[in-house]
């Protein structure tokens, strides 16, 4: 079989490592023109476990993301740079919250055996792991929580494979011939379009819509004031009402991300996120000032209309298949959702309606 996998970002690295794993036979090309995807700017958290988001689907896709994602990290051995289980803290301002969170966690850990543990954490012992921090608030800490750097994963599977898949630094263009779709002329038997939020309009180039929309979002990687530090081996810190706080193995902190719904496809840096990314900082951070920032990420997430994902085969085109509409959880459900792609692949017939709703929502 003959594959074009459209876009390179945490979708489509994930797909073609699945594939070539179980039909190393399969000639792949990979199409990777599209600049400032979510994935190049990415650095996160996995740990769904105490979302209060409603969506039952997006749930359990997420659970089983994380999951994933921590067993092709121990199959691979990815290394700390790339994903690390760290634990995560929530911090809450009162003792009802951090009940409710416990009773949350207490219930989802039945189904959830990746969180692995929780507990109650108090001020003093957050203080111990961030000697920086000024809130006097009590969190909990989730133990199966990790965080990733999205680009570094791409990058691990890409020369994981290198040998194994053709990679093409050009933009992919769909046209029609007859009942065939091309990619810039050329014919596969099967497409696979995990461009993010460049599946609108992608996919208008043949006639069709798709209901998604751009997010921009920016962090900001900050090396730390004084006598300020955080040990590479630090869980993710969740301060209520702040940024997240992401550890990096070089002793830095990564602060963000925003949540942008108004600039479109623009990749500029703004000063004006900088300075706020950088005022919550100050507010657990004491003498950080904008001397400290030593990086900024920018990238461009994909929404659908219920901020939910979606992905398999495109209806009325049997050749094609989607994925989009990931929005700030693609880190934890990209990977799982390549994974399902390439299930599909295998049988196309696999049901997958607790996980995501029909296509037809998504695409016109």
């Amino acid at each position: 079989m003959k594959i074009a996998v459209i876009g390179n970002g945490i979708v489509g690295a994930t797909f073609v490592n699945e594939i070539l794993e179980r039909f190393p036979a399969y000639q792949i090309v990979q199409f990777d023109g599209i600049k400032g995807t979510a994935t190049t700017a990415s650095a996160g958290i996995i740990a769904p476990w105490l979302s209060k988001r409603r969506n039952k689907k997006w749930y359990n896709l997420a659970r089983q993301g994380a999951e994933y994602m921590y067993q092709i990290a121990e199959k691979y051995r990815m290394p700390p740079a790339v994903y690390f289980k760290s634990g995560v803290i929530y911090t809450r301002d009162n003792n009802e919250k951090i009940s409710a969170l416990l009773t949350l966690a207490k219930d989802r850990i039945k189904d959830a055996p990746q969180m692995e543990g929780f507990r109650r954490i108090d001020n003093a012992e957050i203080k111990q792991l961030f000697n920086f921090i000024q809130t006097e608030n009590n969190g909990v800490l989730v133990e199966g929580g990790a965080r990733i750097d999205g680009q570094k994963f791409v990058k691990f599977l890409n020369q994981r494979n290198q040998t194994k898949f053709e990679l093409r630094n050009e933009r992919a263009v769909l046209s029609k011939n007859g009942t065939d779709t091309l990619v810039n002329g050329e014919k596969f038997d099967l497409i696979v379009l995990a461009v993010g939020a460049w599946l609108k309009d992608t996919l208008s180039d043949i006639g069709i819509e798709a209901l998604t929309r751009p997010q921009k979002g920016q962090l900001i990687e900050v090396e730390l004031p004084g006598q300020a530090q955080v040990n590479a081996s630090a869980p993710v810190l969740m301060p209520e009402g702040e940024r997240d706080f992401i550890p990096t193995n070089q002793g830095t902190l990564l602060i963000g991300a925003t949540h942008e719904n108004d600039q479109g496809f623009d990749l500029t840096v703004s000063d004006q996120i900088i300075d706020d990314l950088l005022a919550s900082g100050q507010r657990v951070i004491p003498n950080l000032d904008k001397s400290m920032v030593k990086n900024t990420r920018v990238g461009t997430r994909a929404y659908s209309e219920d901020f939910a994902p979606f992905f398999g085969y495109l209806p009325n085109h049997p050749q094609i298949m989607v994925a989009s509409g990931l929005g700030s959880s693609g880190l934890t459900t990209g990977p799982i959702i390549g994974k399902l792609l390439a299930d599909l692949v295998e049988n196309p017939e696999l049901d997958m309606t607790d996980l995501t709703k029909p296509l037809t929502t998504y695409i016109k």
